[in-house]
Formats: C-alpha cells, sequence, structure tokens
C-alpha cells in the first residue's frame, strides 16, 4: 500500500480543519475516494486492458481490500441513518448547518436543532473512528505480516525489481520526503484558502472543487503511476495504488481527522449529505462487482471510468 499518499491529503484535511471549513474536508475526503476507485482504477483497468486482451490479478488479496473498503463505506451511512430514526428522516440540511458552524467560537447549536440528536451523531462518528483505525492497523499487519504473501508480485516482476537500481539513500529519501511535507502544507494552506475566491470568480461549485477538482490535482502522480504499472501488467501495484489508498483514506485518514477534529474543538463527523453517500455505496458495490474474479479488461475499466464522469456532472450542479 501506498503510504505516500496519505500525507497530502491529510496536509490539506489538518489545514482545512483547522480553519473551520468542515464541509470541504468531506467533499476532499469523499472525493479522493471516488477519484481513486474510479477514475485510478478505470484508467488502469483500460490502459491495461489495451496491452493485454485481459489482466489477472491476486483475487483473494483484492476480495480483502474490497471487504474492508465496504466496511468503511457503511460505517459512513450508519450517522444519517441514526438522523434519519431521531428526527424522521426531515432537517437534513439543518443538522449539517448546525454541525458545521458549531465550534470553539459558536459552542451554542443553532436554534430548531436537537442538541441530543446532534450529540448523538458526534458520539457515534468518534466511537466509530476508533473502531476503524484499529480494524486498519489490524489491516496493515494482515498485508504487511501474516498476509504478505497475498500481496507479493510474481515472481517475474519480483526478479525485474530486484535488478533495478537504488537512486536514493534512506536518509535522503526521509529529508526529501520533509522537505516536500513542508512545501505541501504552505501550498494546502494557500489552496484551501483560495476556494472561495476560486468559486466566486468563475462561478464554479464548492462541492465541484472539493470532490472532483482537488482529489485529481493532489493525487496526480498516483494517478499516473498506477496507469503506468497497468500498462506493465503490474496489476498488483495499480490495485494497491488506487483499492490500497481508497482503504487508507476510509479507514485511515477519515476516522484520524474526526479525532483530530474532536482534540482541536471542531465537530467533524461521518454524516455526509445523502447525495455522497449514495455515490460513495454505488462506487464501492461496483468496484466489489469487478474484481471478485480477479481479472480485469478494458470494457470494465470503461464502466468505472463512465461512472466518475456522471458522478462528476452531479456535483457540477450540486449545491453546497
Amino acid at each position: 500500500m501506498p503510504l505516500s499518499a496519505m500525507p497530502v491529503e491529510l496536509i490539506v484535511g489538518v489545514v482545512a480543519l483547522l480553519q473551520g471549513q468542515l464541509r470541504i474536508v468531506q467533499m476532499s475526503l469523499v472525493g479522493s475516494i471516488l477519484s481513486n476507485l474510479l477514475l485510478v482504477l478505470g484508467l488502469s483497468f483500460f490502459v491495461g486492458g489495451i496491452y493485454k486482451p485481459e489482466n489477472q490479478f491476486a483475487q483473494t488479496a483484492a476480495q480483502a481490500s474490497g471487504s474492508i473498503m465496504t466496511l468503511g463505506c457503511f460505517t459512513m451511512v450508519l450517522p444519517a441513518a441514526y438522523w434519519g430514526s431521531v428526527k424522521g428522516g426531515s432537517g437534513d440540511n439543518s443538522v449539517l448547518s448546525a454541525l458545521f458552524t458549531r465550534s470553539k467560537e459558536q459552542p451554542v447549536p443553532a436554534p430548531n436543532v436537537g442538541f441530543d440528536a446532534m450529540d448523538g451523531i458526534l458520539f457515534i462518528s468518534r466511537g466509530t473512528a476508533v473502531i476503524l483505525l484499529g480494524i486498519y492497523i489490524g489491516y496493515l499487519v494482515f498485508q504487511l505480516r501474516t498476509h504478505a504473501f497475498l500481496y507479493e508480485a510474481p515472481e517475474h516482476e519480483q526478479i525485474e525489481e530486484q535488478q533495478e537500481e537504488v537512486e536514493m539513500s534512506p536518509k535522503a529519501s526521509i529529508i526529501a520526503l520533509l522537505v516536500v511535507t513542508i512545501i505541501t502544507s504552505f501550498n494546502a494552506d494557500y489552496l484551501v484558502s483560495a476556494i472561495d475566491d476560486v468559486a466566486n470568480e468563475y462561478s464554479i461549485s464548492k462541492v465541484f472543487i472539493s470532490t472532483i477538482l482537488l482529489p485529481i490535482v493532489g493525487n496526480a502522480a498516483e494517478h499516473v503511476t498506477s496507469v503506468w504499472m497497468a500498462s506493465k501488467d503490474k496489476m498488483e501495484i495499480a490495485l494497491s495504488v488506487s483499492v490500497g489508498s481508497s482503504v487508507q483514506i476510509c479507514l485511515g485518514l477519515v476516522p484520524l481527522l474526526v479525532l483530530v477534529g474532536w482534540f482541536v474543538g471542531q465537530p467533524l463527523t461521518l454524516y455526509f449529505h445523502d447525495f455522497e453517500t449514495i455515490n460513495l455505496v454505488v462506487s464501492v458495490l461496483l468496484v466489489n462487482s469487478l474484481i471478485q474474479d480477479g481479472k480485469s479488461n478494458y470494457l470494465e475499466g470503461a464502466l468505472l471510468v463512465a461512472l466518475y464522469l456522471v458522478i462528476a456532472l452531479s456535483f457540477w450542479v450540486q449545491p453546497y
């Protein structure tokens, strides 16, 4: 799994969280998951299918990642279901507005919104965050220790990797990573601060910017890597970049930011709009149905990209 994927999204999420941009935090996380699952994986399947009629990858590993992704996705549905059961399905915008304006400066909930219901959503989200982090740690142990053999590349690919020369020493890599992280933090602060100006000047919805544009720009290197590996018929690596990154965000980054928000007094929750939740559930179900057999082709890739384009069109007209 590409652990380098998390710092960029983590930095952007923390910066937006400290600025009180809770909606942008949520939308950027959903957008990153959708981008990795549909656009990156879809293009990887498509490009890999052009070079080879049918590509194969480790079926058991793909099923494990898909199942864990499904768990993380469903945990985002439960807060919305809780709110619907408490309030009879009404007042969706009111509870979101109350949560997104409730901070250190505004500790009093908005009028006409049940304080107990809001506290219930926060309690569910924070408790779920702790559980998801535990599952994510178990997933890392499963992937890196107890069942690492399921994620190993074929023998001929391992020989090619062993023949590659090491271009950077570990110390140089750590220093380079720190420098890039510092630069990224400054860029992230400017990026989040500029969203309002860009949305107003070009009449683009903040939802579209946060869900579609930010993940594509922020994960550009990941996208290229996954497609490049797929073109070389290294589908295990392509899946680790796309599906693995989605698992990392859903079970690692999302709960981590919920707990960070708790620590700094920002009420970030797992309560999303129904529209975003439906898009996420549909995407996860489609990806699971396509990776179950351990094979891929260009048509499956086209299906994933098509769904992403439809979702992008929907977010273009989605109000904030």
